[in-house]
């Protein structure tokens, strides 16, 4: 599906939550560190339930090392300072989703050196940001209405008479 870095994460719920949405949607996990937390956090494991077997989650020492890894890959950097809308891009199946930490966000030289791939999620008035597990769960789920829910149930079951 997409792939989705977390670049040094900060709070293990935030992390867990995400796990949890990788886990819904099929995305592939990338987490850079240093990671302001453990993984064997109990509050990254709670976030994350019983989720955690139906996630690929891959470790970096840096972004450098993903980069390295992926040199063809197509990536899309959220950050409150792009002109860009979230929406504006045609994401493809495999594109990489990247995230910053929660209290500064992305590097700015990391901004600067991939300012055309910048990407915002759109918020009112003198809000400064969105939570990081909220804004993955917008960014994941746009960019999988696009692909046409690829491999998801559209519809619930209920079940016995209604």
């Amino acid at each position: 599906m997409f792939n989705i870095v977390l670049v040094e994460p900060e709070i293990p719920q935030n992390t867990g939550n995400i796990v949890r949405t990788c886990a819904a949607t099929g995305c592939k996990l990338h987490l850079v560190r240093p990671l302001g937390f453990e993984v064997s956090d109990k509050y990254l494991k709670r976030a994350g339930l019983d989720y955690w077997h139906f996630v690929d989650i891959a470790y970096y020492d840096n972004i450098e090392e993903l980069f390295a890894k992926y040199p063809g890959g197509r990536f899309y950097f959220f950050s409150t300072k792009a002109e860009n809308t979230h929406s504006d891009v045609k994401y493809e199946e495999g594109d990489f989703l990247v995230f910053g930490k929660e209290t500064k966000g992305l590097p700015e030289p990391l901004l600067k050196a991939h300012y055309k791939n910048c990407v915002r999620i759109p918020m009112i008035g003198e809000i400064r940001s969105l939570n990081l597990s909220n804004s993955v769960a917008i960014a994941v789920y746009e960019a999988w209405r696009q692909n046409g829910y690829a491999e998801g149930e559209l519809r619930g079951k209920l079940t016995g008479k209604v």
